[in-house]
């Protein structure tokens, strides 16, 4: 089941169109007459992976639910390369241009980040590990950018504080400690309920494992770092998960799949992914 299948998630359109039209567009309605049809074209000025033809048609069909038509000529996940119309829309040639803008910040947004997270993925090709991505997320974009990580290759964290327990370094301070911390969630949550533990050194990996950690997250460290981390956490317990993260550029992402662990977060996929560069040229039919 797609994130989108979600019906909450296309409802908030009808905030972004909002915060948008304000009282209505009136360069459209002074401009256009609305018994114009038109059709507009989704052009690709970039190579980039398509994410968002579902949102970006949800956006029209709010505006008017009898007109509009959208043909899709590539799949979300897709690669497209720079002049390629990826999908064309009919309707009112008013609906279109007034939904134009909300549709293509979403789309180009959206976009962006299943484009970013493909680099990400292909990066650490051929080894176990998994790019996943954080909830350093758009507020109320949240549920949309961890959808278009998914269509990147990516696999989704959790999606909010209720979503499952990790215990971070400012958690194991006011707790009292990392094993503290890790039998008083025991004790607070379900039996279903993975525990994640974050550490940054030798000590404190041992401690989290013989506290019982499920997961555990090891932040701001080397590759050869992480490497000796992953070794040692084998030997206490090989069925451990392991979770690396801390500023996971492109070029050194690779270094910490090969150190052997199964899990690399990476905040920028959805705080810094750049916008691609989409295009909707309308004319009348």
């Amino acid at each position: 089941m797609s994130l989108l299948d979600n019906g909450d998630i296309l409802a908030s359109i009808g905030e972004f169109l909002a915060e948008d039209i304000g009282r209505g567009d009136i360069t459209t309605q002074a401009c256009v007459s609305d018994d114009v049809s038109a059709m507009g074209k989704f052009l690709a000025k970039e190579n980039l992976i398509v994410c968002g033809i579902a949102v970006a048609e949800a956006v029209f069909i709010h505006l008017d639910e009898e007109s509009p038509e959208i043909e899709a000529f590539a799949n979300e996940g897709d690669e497209v390369t720079a002049g390629t119309v990826f999908a064309t829309l009919k309707g009112y040639a008013d609906v279109l241009l007034t939904g134009e803008r909300v549709a293509l910040n979403l789309m180009q947004k959206l976009s962006g980040i299943a484009t970013l997270t493909r680099r990400y993925v292909q990066a650490v090709e051929g080894t176990s590990a998994q790019i996943i991505d954080t909830r350093k997320t758009t507020p109320g974009l949240r549920m949309l950018e961890k959808y278009a990580v998914t269509v990147g290759g990516g696999k989704n964290h959790r999606f909010g504080l209720d979503d499952g327990v990790l215990i971070k370094d400012n958690h194991i301070a006011l707790s009292g400690g990392i094993t503290e911390a890790v039998v008083r969630a025991k004790q607070k949550v379900g039996h279903l309920h993975k525990i994640e533990v974050e550490i940054s050194n030798w000590a404190q990996l041992r401690e989290a494992l013989e506290a019982g950690a499920d997961i555990v997250l090891l932040d701001n460290q080397t590759p050869e770092e992480a490497a000796k981390l992953v070794q040692m956490a084998r030997q206490i317990n090989p069925a451990v998960l392991l979770e690396a993260s801390g500023g996971m550029d492109l070029d050194k992402v690779r270094s910490f799949a090969e150190a052997g662990v199964d899990l690399i977060s990476v905040g920028r996929l959805t705080h810094s992914a750049r916008a691609v560069d989409i295009s909707f040229k309308i004319q009348t039919i």
